[in-house]
């Protein structure tokens, strides 16, 4: 028998020699590769043929293999595996016979060396052999059924005490909470609301318990099956993927220490940066040092050059990143780069608005200003919007690139001190000297309760008309009154209606066509004509 595998393996020989001008002596396919096929024994995968080998292909001398091994396991003979050396190949014997044979063609296209791989698939031969005599010991299978059922109770007692565990721990949360609420705090005030801080404990514990539970379940499953021999490579496989994944995750985490300590060593730098960055800012706020740079303008530019340093350190982070090389993460990069060059167009446009206002100090909060038809107090310069309350119970949030495109008209800005500009417009006709006009005006002025008299109030002549002159009244309210401005021009319109019907002069306003048969005023008896009342008749009234 042995000298007919010599006479094979001689033919065998010959077919390197193939280009080199000798003939070979097998078939025309040999060498040829095929279609891979797996020598699988009792689910134990014995080894993977490539080549076409003396006509046969890789499927055919699988087939071969598996119906020689099967049909020596089922004797009862003690089967020795062992690999013997025929020329330049490779045959691994099962209890004297031919099992199958490594030919260096297999190797050649699967990689490998010749003997290594022959002594490997005689091992997972042995093992197979193994196998099979232990699945026909009786004593072996129920010594691996009591072996699984002790595992078996040891996972239920496991599992249960995992969530007893948890149980536990979820009853005494909300004491722990209790008793450490008053040590997280700013002042008086709780850092964290307990409420939220139990739900996210609890949802921790839940998924802790899970991970352990999952953890319980995969070793249980694997033990199980590694206990009986047609399983055990199933078992043996859940093993070498599960330490696989944490080995994989273990040298991810190695990998990356470097890089974090890097990005993290940056982050530090950036933050020390920016600390002495708005400690100089600060300093050179200071009044008589850089013009620009005033109170307004010092938060805005603090938070622009954080900014600035912030963006430049994650630039200079983002390669030491764990995954920054991957091609999801450039995918993301990409993506959020398209969305912000996408939807951020108006924002940019407004916070450069929001910019632009910051530093010429068009307005600030505190001031009265009126923009287009909207007229109020500035309550907030933001970076995208401004936020004006009138004195009619409204807020209105303005686009700073609305302010930017219109006229505005700031009433603080030129009084002496604190406070704001009133202003109002009357027409009287010709026939009424100016010099009493401009008395009554500020006389009106003089009774309303929040017009300064210091500054005196001023009466400007802005125009001479067909039928009337315009007069401007501009007084200075005062700053400390509640009032609003609203308010404050509404009581000065009353007060310049009392004091001209007082001396019987018509006001013009708001379009003259003609002079009527009686002058248009109003006498003093007729002021508090019902259902007005007059002022000691409300405090009588209201006694």
């Amino acid at each position: 028998m042995k000298r007919v595998f010599y006479v094979l393996f001689v033919l065998m020989s010959w077919l390197p020699m193939v280009g080199q001008g000798a003939e070979p002596a097998g078939s025309p396919t040999d060498g040829v590769p095929g279609e891979p096929a797996e020598l699988r024994i009792a689910n134990r995968t014995i080894f993977t043929f490539h080549a076409t080998l003396l006509g046969e292909s890789p499927a055919a001398r699988a087939q071969r293999a598996q119906a020689v091994i099967e049909e020596a396991l089922r004797g009862t003979d003690d089967l020795k595996v062992s690999v013997d050396r025929i020329l330049n190949s490779q045959m691994v014997l099962l209890g004297g016979r031919r099992a199958f044979i490594v030919a260096p063609l297999d190797l050649e296209l699967a990689g490998g060396d010749t003997r290594e791989t022959a002594e490997q698939a005689a091992a997972a031969l042995r093992q197979v052999v193994e196998e099979t005599g232990e699945s026909r010991s009786v004593r072996f299978l129920l010594k691996a059924l009591g072996f699984s059922a002790l595992a078996t109770l040891i996972y239920v007692a496991l599992f249960k005490g995992a969530n007893l565990g948890r149980r536990k721990l979820r009853g005494l949360l909300p004491k722990m909470m209790r008793s450490h609420a008053s040590q997280i705090r700013v002042g008086q005030l709780p850092l964290f609301d307990m409420q939220y801080v139990y739900y996210v404990i609890d949802r921790l514990l839940w998924l802790v318990y899970w991970i352990v539970a999952f953890l319980l379940s995969y070793q249980w499953l694997s033990f199980v099956l590694s206990q009986f021999p047609y399983t055990r490579p199933w078992g043996e496989s859940l093993n070498v993927h599960l330490l696989d994944l944490l080995r994989y995750l273990l040298q991810g985490v190695l990998h990356a220490i470097p890089g974090i300590a890097v990005a993290v060593l940056i982050f530090f730098i950036a933050r020390g940066v920016s600390n002495f960055s708005r400690r100089m800012l600060e300093r050179m706020a200071r009044p008589g040092t850089i013009k620009w740079l005033t109170e307004e303008t010092l938060q805005p530019t603090t938070r622009l050059t954080s900014l600035a340093i912030w963006l430049f350190a994650l630039v200079m982070a983002y390669p030491y990143l764990p995954g920054s090389g991957t091609e999801a993460f450039k995918g993301l990069s990409v993506l959020l780069g398209l969305m912000i060059s996408l939807g951020a167009s108006s924002v940019v446009g407004q916070a450069a608005a929001g910019l632009i206002l910051t530093y010429s100090r068009t307005l600030k909060a505190g001031e009265y200003v009126r923009v287009g038809d909207n007229e109020g107090t500035v309550t907030e310069v933001g970076m995208f919007n401004t936020t004006i309350r009138t004195g009619l119970g409204e807020v209105l949030t303005l686009p700073n690139s609305m302010i930017t495109g219109s006229v505005t008209r700031n009433y603080s800005r030129v009084v002496q001190g604190q406070g704001y500009i009133v202003d109002t417009v009357v027409t009287i006709g010709y026939d009424t000297p100016w010099r009493q006009v401009e008395a009554m005006l500020v006389e009106a002025a003089k009774r309303t309760d929040g017009i300064l008299s210091n500054p005196r109030p001023q009466v400007f002549q802005t125009g001479l008309s067909d039928f009337y002159p315009e007069y401007r009244l501009v007084a200075q309210a005062v700053p400390s009154e509640p009032r609003p401005r609203a308010e404050l021009l509404s009581l000065l319109h009353a007060n310049i209606q009392d004091v001209f019907n007082e001396y019987g002069v018509q006001i013009m306003s708001p379009h003259y066509l003609g002079d009527p048969q009686q002058e248009k005023w109003v006498p003093a008896e007729k002021w508090y004509t019902a259902p007005a009342r007059a002022p000691d008749e409300r405090d009588a009234g209201q006694r």
